[in-house]
């Protein structure tokens, strides 16, 4: 593990050199600090990570409020009810070879402790075929006071025993989403508390033996080119592994979920219809969005 000084400097390419070969250089004696915990999970964690992140399966995002599967089913008009919701997820979790393809499923809490409709566990239904069940444990993103509109991620009170409890029911990893805008800045404030947050949680994540998802999201909307995303990102980048070094998180036992690094959403789309023809640019959108939304049901199917 390294430490927070080494961590702090740049370790990613400057901008001039990006595409250049760089030379090697004589090696140079240097004495690195090394923090390393001791942690009781410390193998399972690094299995449990080693399982998901297995050639040739993906994560099955199933971490749908109740609230968002009330609008799921209301729009083939059933009620959102939880024997409804039970027979969605049973849904979800039941298609033959479903293990061939997925190694974590991220739950909602409701789900954790929920059964199928034939009553057996949906922990166990998941263990069996080789996918490991993961949880949703942040609250949420709320406005970042004293920043340029900015937001935060709620959710590390209690989030210790939350997590203990999580582990008991068969939980053993975690997703927690904070987000970075680059049209409101970003702040060094809001930088700062992106990267810390994700630190904290994954420090007590990793303490109750569950992985920690660490996802520090760029978002897509602006005008900036892919110059400005790479830039920011390097920075978020570097912080969050900076304050993770501090509070001594073991980054064997992590899955690191970065954003792509690509221009603007809204200067992306000036681009397909100054740059393309009409029609052609108008055939591009669409298939963009046909993408999109292949994504969102690979998610949530």
């Amino acid at each position: 593990m390294a430490s927070a000084t080494l961590l702090k400097s740049s370790f990613l390419p400057k901008k001039s050199e990006w595409g250049a070969t760089r030379q090697a250089a004589a090696p140079k004696p240097m004495t690195v600090s090394m923090v390393v915990r001791a942690s009781a999970y410390a193998d399972e964690l690094v299995k449990t990570a080693k399982t998901i992140a297995s050639p040739g399966r993906g994560i099955l995002a199933m971490d749908e409020s109740n609230a968002t599967c009330g609008k799921r089913l209301a729009s083939i008009g059933l009620e959102n009810t939880e024997a409804n919701r039970q027979a969605y997820r049973t849904l979800l979790v039941t298609p033959p070879g479903l293990g061939n393809y997925i190694s974590g499923a991220i739950l909602f809490e409701e789900t954790l402790y929920q059964s199928t409709v034939d009553g057996k566990k949906i922990v166990d239904i998941l263990v069996e075929q080789g996918i490991v069940p993961g949880i949703k444990v942040d609250k949420g993103l709320v406005p970042l006071v004293g920043s340029n509109d900015e937001s935060w991620c709620q959710g590390l009170d209690g989030l210790a025993s939350r997590e203990a409890a999580y582990y008991q029911q068969g939980a053993r990893f975690a997703k927690w989403r904070t987000v970075v805008s680059i049209p409101n800045g970003p702040s060094e404030l809001a930088v700062k508390e992106a990267a810390w947050g994700l630190a904290r949680y994954a420090a007590i994540s990793q303490d109750n033996g569950l992985v920690p998802i660490v996802e520090p999201e760029i978002m897509l909307d602006g005008e900036h080119g892919i110059e400005r995303t790479f830039e920011v990102a390097q920075k978020v980048w570097a912080e969050t592994f900076f304050y993770m070094a501090q509070n001594n998180v073991m980054f064997e036992g992590i899955l690191l979920k970065p954003s792509m690094v690509t221009p603007g959403a809204e200067k992306y789309t000036v681009f397909i219809f100054t740059t393309l023809s009409k029609e052609l640019g108008m055939v591009l959108l669409l298939c963009m969005v046909f993408l999109e939304h292949c994504c969102i049901l690979f998610a949530s199917v």
